[in-house]
């Protein structure tokens, strides 16, 4: 679910709680509707091609051009040799409060829970209850009569309610459900989705909680009064304590008799409360940009005249071509108010505001042997418009041409020197391959060579694939949230892709509550494509006794709590129309048995696969396997498979070969990789050859009395003798980084970033193709917290791996939360310098307060809150963007 942040209200000090002032139960008019809500800023996307030119300087506003502008709308329809209306659209976000209140009715024997909201949309609550006794985390749908109209039931564990206006042309929307102190309830669940947009709304990153008993502990999502600290001054001062028996729940009545109950579970303090918390909603903005072209008054040049209803500052980033290939330059003089140069690679042109206070325009000035105008537009929050993910282009000739189309080179000569440039780096390659495999070469080269053969192989391939990628030129620039132009298809090994892979873990561990999360992914399918992700990460598809699908059960059923296999394979559809591709989540370590044997243990299998107790490892303690010894760790939780076993191997290979085929699944993320052999996952990648496979390798960091060690080769050499098993066809998560990283940044020890030959510290800095780094996941963080990443030095994080080797992974919550520009921002300058897996590091700093290094004598970055400046030299480094305690550079 996309998750937005909720901060409080004291944030606000407009509308904070002060002491001798009444706070009414019921918003009043200036805490709802149009008056409470705040424009923030607007987002877009941009892409855009180029080819440099010569150097501008800024441009003043004249009287001519005033006059110009003035009379261009008077010219006859006769003149003009072009016209034409770009519908477009950009996202605004929206300030607004969800409020939540518990008060008393008014004979004092129920009691009143109200969730509302300030903005308008469709708002759903997703809501349930946990019972006095209920150990988990997982919900119960609450009693029926308990149900406010409207509920619908969600399977077995929730209900959505819609909120209601309060009256008719109202935003304001909110939803009363009555409470029973006696019903053996403790506590109230519940999430706000607005189905318009797709979001979902959460506390501190946690589902909203309402306790109704005194003990609950506070995990970070507790909502409510305070014990000791009353915030009802004035009129709400009227309300009473309450100390009210508590029933034992219908689920636990029959546990009733036993004594041993904690006296605080017997009884309940219930008080009244009011709390708003601020809420940031992106809603999408429809405007217009009109284009005309006429000759001038003297018929030697033609005459571009450009308007939009935007409102604010609107820069018009833009160049001219000569021809069909649609390559930008920088055009002569003269120019219109207010121009300048960015980086001698293209124009840039504050419109003027019109008139009559509409909108904004500006004049441009062209020599008739341009063919075309191509622009973008950058708004005042330093988001970009394009038009259809394309430049806009706007033929100066009058001639007759798709729109918004991106020129393809028709240099011939072009393509045919990239082909023989590859087929040479093709052929040195053999060579060098024929040199590594010949007998005598292996006796004679040191172990060190062989490596730096192999090295340098990889570095050939990913120069050939450079080539590719660069066919079609396009620009890009700092603030922009945009992707490179397609990229070919092109396979190297399933254990690294292409090698420019960015990776998006496309869920969090509450993403099954919603029971259409593949819808809710399919919805946001293009915007994760044109954030510049190439390949996202599934939740495990299989029915599952976990809701969350990590303990599977029947692997041909795709019905789960994510949604029907009819919607898996839509959503499937939708991403790789959006050129997204996709790994599945599979489980193939454990699996849950469907029968008990005649001891009553859980070892037999049903479904299509149904495997006797032959299936499992003999010395799990739990299950009374009857296969051969593990191959690895065993997981505790669910009978252990026997990889070994070959009706195992093949029925497994023939699962995931008709997951291929029938889901459309590109690669694989393998879950508990420590549990079995690296060679089986060989044999399973062999029989499915994915484009991308990657392991989840979990392995406990070395420490010292409760302090990280400084070497950690021991760890990453556990993960890279997996991969090595594997033989390279799976990269693998690289645990040992983020380790680093953690501390790192929480002791202000950046020096830790650099090992003692000077080279990054995780497996990135040993075998960086196969290394998929990572900050978060659903286990270290969402809801679960088993190994957060530092609070607040996340992007930090991000600006490591993002500008680095490796294949770089970004978590959901991340992406969709305060993060995401910045991280769009990052993935630009990675997609514009064609930073791959393999490029190489230079660490030229890491001290305790700061770590710098240069990626591919490209991009220049550090993290920290120490001082970094790039060095002067032939390169000349300038500042792309920064952010808390990390910077980045490109070199011009």
């Amino acid at each position: 679910m996309a998750t937005v942040t909720v901060d409080s209200l004291i944030q606000n000090p407009r509308l904070s709680f002060r002491p001798k002032v009444n706070v009414f139960l019921k918003p009043s008019r200036s805490l709802n509707c149009s008056r409470n809500r705040k424009l923030v800023f607007s987002k877009a996307v941009c892409l855009s091609s180029f080819k440099p030119c010569r150097k501008i300087h800024v441009v003043k506003a004249s009287s001519t051009d005033t006059a110009l502008i003035d009379t261009f709308d008077a010219s006859s329809s006769d003149e003009v040799l072009y016209k034409e209306t770009f519908p477009v659209k950009r996202i605004e976000k929206v300030e607004g409060k969800i409020f939540i209140r518990l008060d008393q009715s008014k004979d004092q024997r129920t009691w009143q829970l109200t969730v509302g909201c300030s903005l308008a949309g469709k708002w759903i609550l997703h809501w349930g209850v946990s019972y006095v006794g209920d150990n988990g985390s997982e919900w119960d749908q609450p009693p029926k009569d308990m149900r406010p109209p409207g509920s619908v039931p969600i399977k077995d564990y929730a209900i959505e309610t819609p909120l209601k206006k309060l009256c008719e042309g109202d935003i304001f929307h909110e939803v009363k459900i009555d409470l029973n102190p006696s019903s053996g309830i403790a506590a109230i669940h519940f999430v706000l989705k607005d189905e318009e947009t797709g979001a979902w709304y959460q506390h501190r990153g946690r589902d909203f909680k309402v306790p109704l008993v005194d003990y609950l502990e506070d995990d970070g999502n507790m909502i409510g009064a305070k014990r000791g600290f009353s915030i009802w001054p004035g009129a709400l001062g009227q309300f009473s304590n309450m100390l009210l028996k508590a029933e034992a729940s219908p689920a636990n009545s029959q546990n009733s008799g036993s004594e041993s109950k904690d006296s605080k579970n017997e009884t309940r303090h219930l008080e009244g409360f009011y709390e708003e918390q601020s809420i940031v909603k992106e809603v999408s903005i429809g405007n217009l940009v009109s284009v005309a072209v006429r000759k001038s008054p003297d018929k030697t040049k033609n005459l571009l005249y450009l308007e939009t209803d935007i409102p604010g500052d609107v820069v018009v980033h833009w160049g001219v071509c000569r021809d069909d290939a649609k390559r930008w330059e920088i055009p002569a003089t003269p120019y219109p108010p207010e121009t300048s140069a960015f980086k001698n690679k293209a124009l840039r042109t504050l419109l003027q505001p019109k008139s009559t206070g509409n909108g904004a325009r500006a004049l441009f000035t062209f020599d008739e042997e341009l063919v075309g105008f191509l622009f973008v537009l950058k708004l005042g929050d330093n988001s970009w418009l394009n038009f259809e993910g394309n430049d806009f282009y706007v033929p100066l000739s009058g001639a007759s041409t798709v729109v918004g189309q991106l020129g393809e080179s028709d240099a011939a000569s072009e393509e045919i020197s990239s082909q023989a440039y590859t087929a040479g780096i093709i052929s040195e390659i053999r060579n060098l391959v024929t040199g590594l495999n010949s007998e005598k070469s292996q006796k004679t080269k040191t172990k060190e060579a062989q490596e730096s053969i192999l090295q340098e192989i990889e570095k050939l391939a990913a120069e050939a694939y450079s080539i590719f990628r660069s066919s079609v030129p396009t620009f890009t620039e700092e603030a922009a949230l945009e992707t490179e132009a397609l990229k070919p298809d092109v396979k190297i090994t399933s254990g690294t892709g292409t090698g420019f892979e960015i990776l998006c873990q496309g869920f969090n561990w509450e993403s099954h509550k919603s029971g259409r999360w593949y819808m809710e992914i399919k919805e946001k399918a293009a915007e994760i494509s044109s954030l510049g992700f190439t390949v996202i990460w599934l939740p495990p598809p299989t029915e599952s006794v976990s809701p969350e699908g990590y303990m599977p059960k029947d692997l041909y059923n795709l019905n789960s709590r994510y949604g029907t296999i009819d919607e898996l394979k839509d959503l499937v559809k939708s991403l790789h129309e959006a050129g997204v591709k996709v790994l599945g989540d599979a489980v193939l370590n454990h699996r849950c048995a469907h029968f008990q044997n005649q001891n009553g243990v859980w070892n037999i299998f049903g479904g299509r696969l149904n495997w006797d107790d032959r299936a499992i490892v003999a010395d799990d303690p739990h299950f009374q396997g009857r296969g051969n010894k593990s191959s690895g760790d065993n997981f505790h939780a669910a009978p252990n498979i026997d990889h070994s076993q070959e009706f195992v191997r093949k029925d497994l290979k023939e699962w995931l070969m008709w997951l291929r085929e029938e889901i459309g699944y590109d690669g694989w993320r393998l879950d508990f990789v420590r549990g079995f052999w690296g060679g089986y996952v060989k044999d399973y990648l062999d029989a499915t050859e994915p484009s991308f496979a990657v392991g989840e390798y979990w392995d406990s960091l070395s420490y010292t009395y409760g302090e990280m060690e400084h070497n950690q080769d021991a760890h990453r050499q556990r993960i890279i003798d997996w991969i090595n098993a594997t033989n390279g066809t799976a990269g693998a998560f690289d645990v040992t980084t983020k380790g680093v990283l953690h501390s790192a940044l929480e002791r202000c020890e950046y020096w830790r970033l650099s090992d003692q030959k000077g080279k990054p510290p995780g497996v990135l800095g040993w075998w960086p193709s196969r290394a998929v780094t990572f900050i978060e996941n659903h286990d270290t963080g969402s809801t679960q917290g088993h190994w957060r990443f530092p609070g607040g030095k996340e992007m930090q994080g991000y600006a490591y791996i993002l500008t680095h080797p490796g294949t770089p992974a970004v978590f959901y919550d991340h992406l969709f939360s305060h993060y995401r520009s910045e991280i769009a921002n990052l993935i630009s300058v990675r997609n514009r310098n064609k930073i791959n897996c393999r490029s190489t590091v230079k660490i030229v700093k890491a001290e305790r307060d700061v770590y710098a290094a240069i990626i591919d004598d490209k991009v220049a970055m550090k993290i920290g809150p120490g001082h970094y400046e790039p060095p002067s030299g032939p390169e000349r480094w300038s500042s792309v963007f920064e952010g808390r305690d990390y910077k980045v550079w490109e070199a011009s």
